[in-house]
């Protein structure tokens, strides 16, 4: 479910309120759901919150410690992070206009909270840098992969570029660092079928109808390693990552395929190599052609 279109909470300090949905179920109260659904969480820090006014139904009420809630009401807060580790990476606005803006995302850096990272993510410093609460991601980067994102600034004309990435009106090319494969000859097409696995987060090739394609060349030869460029035509999620690793070349510095790391194991001193390059696509205002590159290089 959609949270309503405007929060009972505002943004603070660039961090947007979360929201929850109470599903199928029976809570004496308010703090009774959000001790249940969050364990994580103690009654302290919750009751803490409920004196704040920082617990709030979507109609902006505020809701107490013993408050009724039932199935279907959405309940906001603000999401919180006890000593958040700072990122000592920065991002780079490239360009900005009334619809849109483009960032140059350093490597380690998440596009939006999640996990153990809520202000030390772009979403929220470009929000702080910028001012503007509307802004939005416009498509995914994972957060080990360095490169261009797009945002958009303003919820009237977001569709419209919301619709091009839906109709693969986009186009991106990838850069990205691994193992010289002398027995395959590029350029190469790579097709597959890619769900998510068993293991979390992480996704697997299987047989059935192709979903994921991407053409891969060598742009450079680096004694043991190449300097590929890939071209995704679709955006499975760790497309890229999976399709080279299925290759034999995994990406250097990938903590995920073919073997998973530990979570945690972030090591600065060793980025993935993968960044995305440049965007390109027509305009849906102008009818001109756009095209941003990262300043970034493997």
């Amino acid at each position: 479910m959609q949270a309503p279109l405007k929060p009972p909470l505002p943004t603070r300090q660039g961090i947007s309120p979360s929201y929850v949905w109470l599903p199928e179920g029976h809570w004496d109260d308010a703090l009774a759901f959000l001790c249940q659904h969050f364990p994580d969480i103690d009654a302290a820090r919750w009751l803490q919150r409920f004196a704040k006014h920082e617990v709030r139904a979507a109609d902006g009420a505020i809701l107490q410690p013993n408050s009724p809630v039932k199935r279907g009401m959405c309940i906001y807060y603000y999401r919180e992070i006890d000593d958040e580790k700072a990122l000592p990476f920065h991002e780079k606005i490239l360009f900005q206009d009334e619809h849109l803006l483009v960032a140059d995302k350093p490597h380690f850096l998440a596009v939006t909270p999640g996990g153990d990272y809520l202000r030390e993510t772009l979403l929220v410093r470009l929000k702080q840098k910028t001012g503007n609460e509307n802004l939005s991601p416009l498509h995914r980067l994972d957060r080990d992969t360095a490169g261009v994102i797009l945002f958009s600034q303003q919820a009237n004309s977001r569709g419209a570029y919301q619709q091009l990435f839906q109709q693969r009106q986009i186009d991106k090319i990838y850069h990205a660092v691994a193992p010289h494969l002398p027995e395959l000859r590029f350029p190469l097409h790579k097709a597959s079928r890619m769900v998510e696995s068993d293991r979390f987060f992480l996704m697997q090739e299987v047989a059935g109808t192709v979903n994921a394609e991407t053409d891969i060349e060598i742009l450079e030869r680096r004694h043991e390693l190449n300097l590929y460029q890939l071209l995704p035509s679709t955006g499975k999620k760790h497309q890229l990552r999976v399709h080279m690793a299925s290759l034999g070349a995994a990406i250097i510095n990938d903590n995920f395929y073919p073997n998973s790391m530990p979570s945690g194991s972030d090591d600065f001193s060793k980025p993935l190599q993968l960044l995305a390059k440049s965007i390109a696509f027509i305009d849906p205002f102008t009818g001109g052609k756009r095209k941003f590159h990262s300043e970034q290089n493997l």
